[in-house]
């Protein structure tokens, strides 16, 4: 019977500290099927993902008890290599690429291709040299098949994130003897053509014979192309059952435990500035040079107050934008928060008047891996304004606790504690820390890119309502970068559309849905204030 499924996991239990956060879990994936693995952050997924994977994590910490079986037979891997020999594959949501390497580099790493030489012929096959042609061949033809029209010799570093989950996914692809691809939120910062196209990759790989265990908090996705699917919550399975079988509506349910409606409710979006409310941001010909992301010459007014959306598809420059004015990427142009010009050249500057900024890229830029949530909140605030010092300048560890738990109370950020590391927690409880270390600097200006990535229904609805909250009782100021024009549209007041680095159109958010189809095409008219 278990000789038609390519992955069986049975009765897989798992503690940290004495806390149960596996419970009995089981699930079996046949050769060729798309299965989704929907959940809240915290639900478990990772934690099964790294048992499946063998990870390091999961053996320093007691290991687990169940079976992972791979084609029928009991599997125990001990290390990452050993699933990969078993022709397991994954594209994480956290990006394990190499910086400093070309994509070539990165897609061959650890499987690079040689060819013989005179000296190894004498000394052995370490004195071979790369077979670079080959090894460029190969990585263009994993690239093309996902249809990513980049130069494969491009060096990894300063890409944007979204460019990052397409060399994640090429490198997966490239690997010979793959029988099941685990995806890890694939689609999570990229647009909606950008995850059709990828959707179509997993059809095509699933055509093959590779199974694919879906991870994702896009409920569309899965009702669009998987098979069956698992949900877990706290750690349990809630339910298993065919695509066929349910819906978006009764999937978010059982993930949350409660119904899921609108993001933000009506009367929530009811506080927006009138047109003559003062100005808060004004930009002005700003030129962003961010690979991949290129700005060419943006103007905007945003109204002190205001949710002012970005949105465009990937590669049009609507990441670019943030990045430019918190110096993050060479920028040019000015930029005025409340009438106070930001140098771009000085790091930090815009932090020092006022701005907080949510990165895109989380790890890269947004967090301190291996430091507490704690540190993580307080840290920014107590280097830019010399918050949560004592006498002396010393840390009051008190005051830094107090907060952060009140911080992790707010946003629902799933830990054990303020003391945890934060790179232990996952991804959409990383970006709650994120968050929460921003709004900790209580600024005049929030900048959130990307802000509820990889964030399941319910904290996606909560991280709107308090954006929304913030700006209805506080006043505060805006600007939210997104893939996600339904999230855009459900909190903002106005949503500017980047199209070949800029700004195509600004519309509102009950504009038909043609008109923003049109503005990501450059087609749409701009419309000013």
């Amino acid at each position: 019977m278990s000789e038609e499924f390519v992955l069986e996991l049975e009765n897989i239990s798992k503690e940290y500290s004495g806390n149960p956060v596996l419970k009995n879990v089981s699930l079996s994936v046949k050769p060729g099927e798309i299965y989704a693995l929907i959940g809240e952050n915290g639900a478990g997924k990772s934690t099964l993902m790294n048992i499946l994977f063998g990870m390091s994590v999961i053996h320093e910490t007691g290991g687990f008890t169940g079976k992972v079986k791979i084609g029928g037979q009991e599997a125990k891997f001990t290390s990452p290599a050993d699933a990969m020999l078993a022709g397991i594959g994954m594209v994480h949501q956290e990006f394990m690429l190499i910086p400093g390497f070309t994509i070539v580099e990165n897609i061959k790493v650890g499987r690079e291709e040689t060819l013989p030489t005179i000296a190894s012929r004498v000394f052995g096959k370490s004195l071979e040299r790369l077979d670079t042609e080959r090894m460029a061949a190969d990585a263009r033809k994993a690239l093309d098949a996902i249809g990513m029209d980049i130069n494969e010799f491009t060096r990894v570093a300063g890409l944007p994130v979204g460019y990052m989950q397409f060399v994640e996914i090429a490198r997966e692809i490239d690997k010979e003897n793959l029988k099941l691809l685990v995806f890890d939120e694939p689609t999570a910062v990229l647009t909606e053509s950008e995850a059709e196209q990828l959707l179509s990759v997993m059809q095509s790989l699933s055509d093959k014979g590779i199974a694919i265990i879906f991870i994702t908090h896009r409920l569309s996705e899965v009702m669009a192309v998987a098979r069956r699917m698992t949900v877990l919550r706290d750690g349990e399975v809630v339910a298993s059952k065919p695509i066929a079988q349910t819906d978006v509506v009764e999937i978010a349910e059982l993930m949350v435990g409660r119904r899921i409606e609108k993001l933000v409710d009506d009367e929530s979006r009811s506080v927006a500035p009138d047109e003559n409310a003062e100005i808060a941001v004004k930009v002005r010909d700003l030129f962003v040079d961010m690979p991949g992301e290129m700005v060419k010459g943006v103007d905007l007014d945003i109204r002190k107050g205001e949710i002012f959306g970005i949105g465009g598809l990937a590669g049009q420059g609507k990441v670019g934008i943030p990045n430019g004015i918190m110096g993050m990427s060479p920028a040019s142009g000015t930029v005025e928060v409340f009438g106070e010009k930001v140098t771009f050249s000085k790091l930090g500057d815009a932090l020092s008047k006022g701005v907080s900024f949510v990165s895109e890229d989380r790890r890269g830029v947004g967090l301190l891996i291996g430091e507490s949530i704690a540190h993580n909140i307080i840290f920014n605030t107590m280097t830019v304004k010399g918050g949560f010092l004592g006498l002396g300048k010393i840390i009051s560890h008190h005051q830094v606790r107090a907060h952060a738990q009140s911080m992790i109370e707010l946003l629902d950020i799933r830990c054990v504690g303020g003391s945890q590391r934060v790179g232990s927690l996952s991804g959409g409880n990383q970006q709650k820390v994120c968050l929460a270390a921003a709004l900790t600097l209580k600024p005049r200006l929030l900048i959130v890119s990307e802000p509820t990535r990889g964030i399941d229904i319910g904290a996606k609805k909560l991280i709107m309502e308090y954006l929304t909250k913030l700006r209805n009782e506080e006043g505060l100021t805006i600007i939210m970068v997104s893939s996600e024009l339904a999230e855009l549209r459900s909190v903002c007041d106005r949503i500017a559309i980047v199209s070949e680095g800029k700004v195509s159109s600004i519309l509102p958010p009950e504009a038909p849905d043609a008109d923003f189809g049109l503005a990501m095409s450059a087609v749409g008219s701009k419309e000013v204030e």
